[in-house]
């Protein structure tokens, strides 16, 4: 069975919506980032660091995309956004935009891993709601 975590942007999130392309260059922020740890170090960090490369379908143009490894450890994880109505606490409706990430069946526990880093990477940029996969939630965005 798939398991999804959950990024959500609420309102005192870094945005309100945030598209495909937004998260695709951070992405390759992220994988730039690894690279230059690797180098610093004197090892290829990137290649296990985040061992996946982007792809996506022309039905999923604009809605989600997924990254595939090469690497026998690691598999696939998908990438969707998606909003949802909210009611909030006065009894008000609003949309809140989400990014869903999801491991297929065929998912390894390394892309379970990798998901839940990059998982964090993108809520602490965006400043979301992240909900992982165990269900627990970290909070990325200023709490009153």
């Amino acid at each position: 069975m798939a398991s999804n975590a959950y990024i959500k942007l609420v309102p005192l999130s870094a945005k309100e919506s945030v598209t495909t392309d937004e998260v695709k260059e951070l992405f390759h922020y992220y994988k730039e980032i690894t690279t230059k740890t690797g180098e610093q170090v004197s090892w290829h960090y990137n290649e296990a660091a985040f061992p996946y490369e982007l792809k996506e379908t022309n039905e999923g143009k604009g809605t989600w995309f997924y990254m595939s490894s090469d690497n026998d450890r690691y598999q696939v994880i998908l990438l969707g956004i998606d909003q949802e109505t909210i009611q909030d606490d006065d009894g008000s409706e609003r949309k809140q935009t989400y990014i869903q990430i999801t491991l297929p069946e065929t998912a390894t526990f390394g892309d379970k891993g990798k998901a839940n880093e990059f998982a964090k990477y993108l809520a602490k940029k965006l400043k979301g709601e992240l909900h992982l996969f165990n269900g627990r939630v970290m909070y990325y965005y200023p709490r009153k």
